[in-house]
Protein backbone atom coordinates (compact mmCIF):
# COMPACT_ATOMS: atom_id res chain seq x y z
CA UNK A 1 0.00 0.00 0.00
CA UNK A 2 2.81 2.43 0.81
CA UNK A 3 4.39 1.72 -2.61
CA UNK A 4 1.09 2.60 -4.30
CA UNK A 5 0.83 5.83 -2.30
CA UNK A 6 4.42 6.73 -3.13
CA UNK A 7 3.76 5.99 -6.80
CA UNK A 8 0.58 8.10 -6.75
CA UNK A 9 2.42 10.97 -5.06
CA UNK A 10 5.21 10.85 -7.66
CA UNK A 11 2.70 10.81 -10.51
CA UNK A 12 0.73 13.71 -9.02
CA UNK A 13 3.83 15.85 -8.45
CA UNK A 14 5.07 15.39 -12.02
CA UNK A 15 1.61 15.92 -13.52
CA UNK A 16 0.92 19.07 -11.51
CA UNK A 17 4.16 20.82 -12.40
CA UNK A 18 4.00 23.25 -15.30
CA UNK A 19 5.37 21.98 -18.56
CA UNK A 20 4.52 22.02 -22.25
CA UNK A 21 1.32 19.96 -21.95
CA UNK A 22 0.00 21.82 -18.91
CA UNK A 23 0.73 25.16 -20.56
CA UNK A 24 -1.26 24.07 -23.62
CA UNK A 25 -4.13 22.87 -21.42
CA UNK A 26 -4.21 26.20 -19.59
CA UNK A 27 -4.05 28.10 -22.89
CA UNK A 28 -6.94 26.00 -24.25
CA UNK A 29 -8.96 26.78 -21.12
CA UNK A 30 -8.14 30.44 -21.65
CA UNK A 31 -9.33 30.26 -25.28
CA UNK A 32 -12.35 27.99 -25.06
CA UNK A 33 -13.48 27.82 -21.46
CA UNK A 34 -13.67 24.68 -19.35
CA UNK A 35 -16.55 22.90 -21.08
CA UNK A 36 -15.19 23.17 -24.63
CA UNK A 37 -11.56 22.44 -23.64
CA UNK A 38 -12.31 19.52 -21.28
CA UNK A 39 -12.02 16.79 -23.99
CA UNK A 40 -8.35 17.76 -24.38
CA UNK A 41 -7.62 15.93 -21.10
CA UNK A 42 -8.42 12.73 -23.03
CA UNK A 43 -5.87 13.66 -25.71
CA UNK A 44 -3.30 14.24 -22.96
CA UNK A 45 -4.07 10.81 -21.47
CA UNK A 46 -3.74 9.10 -24.87
CA UNK A 47 -0.39 10.80 -25.53
CA UNK A 48 1.02 9.80 -22.16
CA UNK A 49 -0.24 6.19 -22.35
CA UNK A 50 1.42 5.69 -25.74
CA UNK A 51 4.68 7.42 -24.83
CA UNK A 52 5.07 5.86 -21.36
CA UNK A 53 4.25 2.40 -22.73
CA UNK A 54 6.82 2.70 -25.53
CA UNK A 55 9.54 4.08 -23.25
CA UNK A 56 8.79 1.55 -20.50
CA UNK A 57 8.76 -1.38 -22.91
CA UNK A 58 12.02 -0.20 -24.47
CA UNK A 59 13.76 0.18 -21.10
CA UNK A 60 12.63 -3.27 -19.93
CA UNK A 61 13.67 -4.83 -23.25
CA UNK A 62 17.21 -3.41 -23.19
CA UNK A 63 17.68 -3.78 -19.43
CA UNK A 64 19.27 -7.23 -19.81
CA UNK A 65 21.69 -6.30 -22.59
CA UNK A 66 22.36 -2.78 -21.32
CA UNK A 67 22.01 -3.23 -17.57
CA UNK A 68 23.42 0.25 -16.92
CA UNK A 69 20.74 2.01 -19.03
CA UNK A 70 17.91 2.13 -16.42
CA UNK A 71 20.30 3.71 -13.89
CA UNK A 72 21.46 6.20 -16.54
CA UNK A 73 17.83 7.07 -17.36
CA UNK A 74 17.09 7.63 -13.67
CA UNK A 75 20.15 9.89 -13.30
CA UNK A 76 19.21 11.77 -16.47
CA UNK A 77 15.62 12.16 -15.20
CA UNK A 78 16.89 13.48 -11.87
CA UNK A 79 19.12 16.00 -13.66
CA UNK A 80 16.31 16.96 -16.04
CA UNK A 81 13.94 17.68 -13.16
CA UNK A 82 16.65 19.76 -11.44
CA UNK A 83 17.19 21.65 -14.70
CA UNK A 84 13.44 22.30 -14.99
CA UNK A 85 13.40 23.61 -11.43
CA UNK A 86 16.21 26.08 -12.16
CA UNK A 87 14.72 27.12 -15.51
CA UNK A 88 11.28 27.56 -14.00
CA UNK A 89 12.71 29.76 -11.26
CA UNK A 90 14.20 32.05 -13.90
CA UNK A 91 11.24 32.28 -16.26
CA UNK A 92 7.55 33.05 -15.99
CA UNK A 93 4.63 30.99 -17.24
CA UNK A 94 3.57 32.31 -20.64
CA UNK A 95 -0.05 31.23 -20.98
CA UNK A 96 -0.93 34.26 -23.10
CA UNK A 97 1.88 33.60 -25.58
CA UNK A 98 0.75 30.00 -26.04
CA UNK A 99 -2.87 30.93 -26.48
CA UNK A 100 -2.51 32.65 -29.86
CA UNK A 101 -3.06 29.52 -32.00
CA UNK A 102 -6.07 27.27 -31.57
CA UNK A 103 -5.15 24.18 -29.56
CA UNK A 104 -6.90 21.01 -30.69
CA UNK A 105 -6.70 17.35 -29.68
CA UNK A 106 -4.02 16.52 -32.29
CA UNK A 107 -1.75 19.34 -31.10
CA UNK A 108 -2.13 18.30 -27.48
CA UNK A 109 -1.65 14.59 -28.26
CA UNK A 110 1.61 15.22 -30.16
CA UNK A 111 2.93 17.66 -27.54
CA UNK A 112 2.24 15.06 -24.83
CA UNK A 113 3.70 12.24 -26.90
CA UNK A 114 6.96 14.20 -27.15
CA UNK A 115 6.87 15.52 -23.58
CA UNK A 116 10.07 14.51 -21.69
CA UNK A 117 7.90 13.83 -18.64
CA UNK A 118 6.87 10.54 -20.30
CA UNK A 119 10.46 9.28 -20.10
CA UNK A 120 10.60 10.45 -16.49
CA UNK A 121 7.43 8.47 -15.75
CA UNK A 122 8.62 5.34 -17.57
CA UNK A 123 12.18 5.34 -16.27
CA UNK A 124 11.72 6.58 -12.73
CA UNK A 125 8.17 6.98 -11.41
CA UNK A 126 6.48 3.83 -12.75
CA UNK A 127 7.63 0.60 -11.06
CA UNK A 128 9.74 -1.58 -13.42
CA UNK A 129 7.26 -4.45 -12.90
CA UNK A 130 4.60 -2.35 -14.66
CA UNK A 131 6.33 -3.00 -17.97
CA UNK A 132 7.06 -6.67 -17.30
CA UNK A 133 3.66 -7.94 -16.14
CA UNK A 134 0.27 -7.08 -17.59
CA UNK A 135 -1.55 -6.93 -14.22
CA UNK A 136 1.01 -4.47 -12.80
CA UNK A 137 0.84 -2.39 -15.99
CA UNK A 138 -2.95 -2.14 -15.80
CA UNK A 139 -2.84 -1.25 -12.10
CA UNK A 140 -0.20 1.45 -12.60
CA UNK A 141 -1.95 2.91 -15.67
CA UNK A 142 -5.26 2.94 -13.78
CA UNK A 143 -3.75 4.97 -10.93
CA UNK A 144 -2.02 7.21 -13.48
CA UNK A 145 -5.29 7.80 -15.40
CA UNK A 146 -7.29 8.49 -12.24
CA UNK A 147 -4.78 11.20 -11.33
CA UNK A 148 -4.18 12.65 -14.80
CA UNK A 149 -7.77 13.44 -15.70
CA UNK A 150 -8.63 15.69 -12.72
CA UNK A 151 -5.20 17.36 -12.84
CA UNK A 152 -5.56 18.03 -16.57
CA UNK A 153 -9.04 19.46 -15.98
CA UNK A 154 -7.66 21.61 -13.16
CA UNK A 155 -5.09 23.12 -15.58
CA UNK A 156 -7.90 23.83 -18.06
CA UNK A 157 -10.00 25.43 -15.31
CA UNK A 158 -6.99 27.46 -14.19
CA UNK A 159 -6.50 28.83 -17.73
CA UNK A 160 -10.21 29.61 -18.02
CA UNK A 161 -10.16 31.46 -14.69
CA UNK A 162 -7.11 33.46 -15.78
CA UNK A 163 -8.78 34.29 -19.09
CA UNK A 164 -11.91 35.53 -17.38
CA UNK A 165 -9.90 37.79 -15.06
CA UNK A 166 -11.10 36.04 -11.89
CA UNK A 167 -7.57 35.30 -10.62
CA UNK A 168 -6.03 38.75 -10.53
CA UNK A 169 -4.46 37.98 -7.14
CA UNK A 170 -2.29 35.20 -8.63
CA UNK A 171 1.17 36.23 -9.65
CA UNK A 172 2.66 34.23 -12.54
CA UNK A 173 6.10 34.77 -11.01
CA UNK A 174 5.01 33.43 -7.62
CA UNK A 175 3.36 30.40 -9.22
CA UNK A 176 6.50 29.62 -11.22
CA UNK A 177 8.68 29.85 -8.14
CA UNK A 178 6.37 27.56 -6.12
CA UNK A 179 6.41 25.04 -8.98
CA UNK A 180 10.20 25.37 -9.11
CA UNK A 181 10.49 24.50 -5.41
CA UNK A 182 8.22 21.47 -5.88
CA UNK A 183 10.37 20.30 -8.79
CA UNK A 184 13.56 20.82 -6.78
CA UNK A 185 12.13 18.74 -3.92
CA UNK A 186 11.13 16.01 -6.39
CA UNK A 187 14.63 16.05 -7.91
CA UNK A 188 16.17 15.66 -4.46
CA UNK A 189 13.85 12.73 -3.67
CA UNK A 190 14.87 11.07 -6.97
CA UNK A 191 18.55 11.60 -6.10
CA UNK A 192 17.95 10.15 -2.62
CA UNK A 193 16.30 7.04 -4.10
CA UNK A 194 19.32 6.56 -6.40
CA UNK A 195 21.74 6.73 -3.47
CA UNK A 196 19.77 4.19 -1.37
Amino acid sequence: MSNTLLFALGVAIVLITPGPTNTLLAAAGWQRGVRRAAPLAGAELAGYVVSISVWGGFLVHVEHSLSWLPLLVRIASCLYVAYLAVRMWRTSLMVRASSQADIGPRTLFVATLLNPKALLFAGTVFPPAAFAQEADYLAAMSVFSLLLLPIGLAWIAFGAALGSGRLTWISAKGMQRCASLVLAAFSLSLAWSLLR
